[in-house]
């Protein structure tokens, strides 16, 4: 975890570089649920507060355990000045947009959420916001706004699976969160596809042949 301190610190480099520009409310982006094959996919916008306090041990959300994630969720919503957004699309969505514009209409949605934005930092590839606007590839390890979006997104959906798998617990989704795992394929193919699942991905589409498919497990 002491090294993961020394990160958070680091991470704070291009906002810093931001506000030297002028910028004063910069929104960090990120996204979680792009690759399973049931449940939203959600979007978060974090801007850190004025004076870039962060909680020590933020970092990229792929790098903590379930418990580190859901103590820095906590952290995060109850700093002193932060600005949280978080917004989804559904499965509806993901299906007749596909995965890609989904997500991005997601993280739109996040950023107009927040009181105050003036620059956004999003993960990946460019996204068209209102707002002027820098990708960061692999940027939830690079920014610490970035890297909070990335708790918040991910925290946040993974409860939402849990609460699906109360309503569905055939499938098992506390356990995979609607990933393509081994156990999930196997109950799938159980029980056939529920209104949760992502129809036009493949797996999915394979029990539901007048689907037309738009995406992969590998996205």
């Amino acid at each position: 975890m002491a090294q993961r301190k020394i990160d958070s610190q680091e991470l704070l480099r291009s906002e810093r570089q931001l506000r030297t520009e002028g910028f004063c409310w910069i929104a960090g982006v990120d996204e979680a649920g792009r690759g399973p094959l049931a449940g939203p996919v959600v979007a978060a916008a974090v801007v850190l507060p004025p004076d870039l306090n962060c909680p020590p041990g933020v970092f990229d959300s792929k790098q903590l355990s379930a418990a580190e994630r859901d103590e820095l969720f906590d952290e995060l919503h109850h700093l002193d000045g932060i600005q949280i957004g978080v917004a989804e699309a559904s499965v509806e969505e993901i299906d007749r947009l596909n995965i890609l514009r989904a997500t991005h209409l997601a993280m739109r949605r996040a950023v107009n959420k927040l009181e105050k934005a003036d620059f956004v930092l999003v993960d990946g590839l460019p996204v068209q916001f209102m707002l002027p606007s820098r990708n960061i590839i692999k940027g939830d390890a690079k920014s610490a706004s970035i890297a909070a979006a990335s708790i918040i997104a991910k925290v946040t959906r993974d409860r939402l699976m849990e609460q699906a798998a109360e309503k569905f617990p055939q499938y098992a989704f506390e356990t995979h969160k609607g990933y393509g795992t081994a156990e999930h394929l196997k109950r799938l193919k159980k029980y056939g596809p529920s209104e949760l699942h992502r129809k036009s991905f493949r797996p999915v589409r394979e029990l539901l042949p007048d689907t037309p498919v738009q995406g992969t497990l590998d996205l």
